[in-house]
């Protein structure tokens, strides 16, 4: 496969540190077309199949909007269960059902300060994701209402 394209001989061999810090010369005979995307042959389809199932499984926790309301509501700062049945205007249990799922998922932490149950973002991924959604989607409300 890789006589047929020699473009992949420019990636094949280097850590992906290498190729997101060092900057490389496109390796000769790459098609512009693909050009950005020489970096997906540095890893085997089974290595590809694995990441895009973790996207997957990432994205279906994502994929309620309670729960990415939370998620929205946690992106700036701790909250308790209390403060987020407030924000969110729902009852205790649909709240700390979801919080449940996220905190399966690994992307809330929580912690108890007496009676209360705080809770926080627990991955960076998660605080990157919630602020590209809100990149897509709230800032062009936020800009339309004060243009």
């Amino acid at each position: 496969m890789s006589a047929s394209l020699p473009w992949r001989e420019g990636v094949i061999g280097m850590t992906l540190e290498q190729q997101d810090t060092e900057p490389t010369e496109p390796a000769q005979g790459i098609p512009p077309e693909v050009a950005e995307f020489a970096t997906c042959a540095a890893i085997s389809v089974d290595e590809m199949a694995g990441q895009a199932q973790s996207a997957a499984n990432f994205l279906k926790a994502l994929a309620h909007e309670g729960r990415l309301m939370i998620l929205c509501h946690l992106s700036s700062g701790e909250k308790s269960v209390t403060e987020l049945e407030l924000l969110l205007a729902s009852r205790q249990a649909a709240v700390s059902q979801q919080l449940a799922r996220l905190r399966l998922e690994g992307m809330v932490a929580c912690r108890r300060d007496g009676k209360a149950i705080y809770y926080s973002l627990a991955d960076e991924k998660v605080r990157r994701a919630i602020d590209l959604f809100y990149d897509m989607f709230c800032r062009p409300l936020i800009d339309a209402k004060f243009a």
